[in-house]
């Protein structure tokens, strides 16, 4: 198997994770989570489909198994605890920006369905923390004249059509939420994303404690950047959404190109012109 480059300290997020859980502040972070549950539950409705045998993969379980009380929970590892062509619905929660290899997960979870079985994924992508990111860089810049992995990057949603295609999905969807959430001050984002276990866990982060004169120069940054005239200021999280199916012969195919019967142009009771006529 090809060795993919270890972006995310494993150790470092399970860490963050666990100091999150015993937090007071925990349950109250929970807004992203349970956005995420609301959107699967809808499309779950709308797909009209009983599922018998589902799987949740994340390293939340305490709020996604009360999204779906009779799934099975497996933890966001590498390798993934799952029986090939074992689930009629795989739920990848709230984990796969962290992935070190996004791609071997999504296809160990499309091995793990059975065919025409339903793969989801909630996470969070590329516009999450856009101004934190910014904040930081400058305030580091500024104080160090350099800067430091502080932030993860996470996928945009350009990409995630073809990584669903290419992990052997069918009939894959691709779509993102963004929603603002506004904040005292910078300090309680901070406080509200070590609740979440959403904190630094990039394997090339400093491994000792940021110095004050920079946070402090971001959070001043972000202030006066980013502030309203009531002093609260603006956080971003995108919410990704990923849908796709194991492949089955019963499911729809894309016609042969020239397999047409009828034209386009008699379909619409409309004038066929040659390029060459324009002009």
């Amino acid at each position: 198997m090809k060795e993919h480059p270890k972006l995310t300290d494993c150790a470092a997020l399970t860490r963050n994770r666990q100091r999150a859980m015993s937090s007071a502040a925990h349950q109250g972070a929970s807004f992203l989570h349970d956005a995420m549950i609301a959107d699967v539950q809808e499309r779950l409705n709308e797909v009209n489909r009983t599922f018998t045998d589902p799987v949740i993969v994340t390293g939340f379980p305490e709020f996604w198994q009360s999204a779906l009380p009779q799934a099975k929970i497996v933890p966001d590892d590498d390798v993934l605890s799952l029986e090939r062509s074992r689930h009629d619905l795989v739920i990848h929660a709230m984990g796969l920006h962290w992935a070190n290899d996004p791609l071997g997960q999504l296809v160990q979870c499309r091995l793990a369905l059975r065919p025409d079985g339903l793969f989801m994924a909630q996470f969070l992508g590329g516009r999450t923390l856009q101004q934190l990111r910014a904040c930081l860089a400058h305030a580091e810049a500024s104080v160090t004249g350099g800067v430091s992995p502080r932030v993860l990057p996470m996928a945009e949603i350009r990409d995630l059509g073809d990584l669903l295609h290419r992990a052997g999905f069918a009939m894959p969807v691709a779509d993102s939420t963004l929603q603002t959430v506004l904040y005292g001050s910078p300090y309680a984002l901070l406080s509200d994303l070590r609740a979440m276990g959403e904190t630094n866990a990039l394997t090339g982060r400093l491994r000792h404690p940021t110095r004050r004169s920079i946070i402090t120069e971001a959070m001043t940054i972000y202030a006066a950047t980013y502030g309203d005239a009531d002093g609260k200021i603006p956080a971003s999280f995108e919410i990704m959404s990923l849908t796709g199916w194991a492949p089955d012969a019963s499911q729809p195919k894309a016609l042969r190109p020239g397999s047409a019967q009828q034209r386009l142009a008699d379909a619409l009771n409309a004038q066929e012109r040659r390029l060459s006529d324009e002009g």
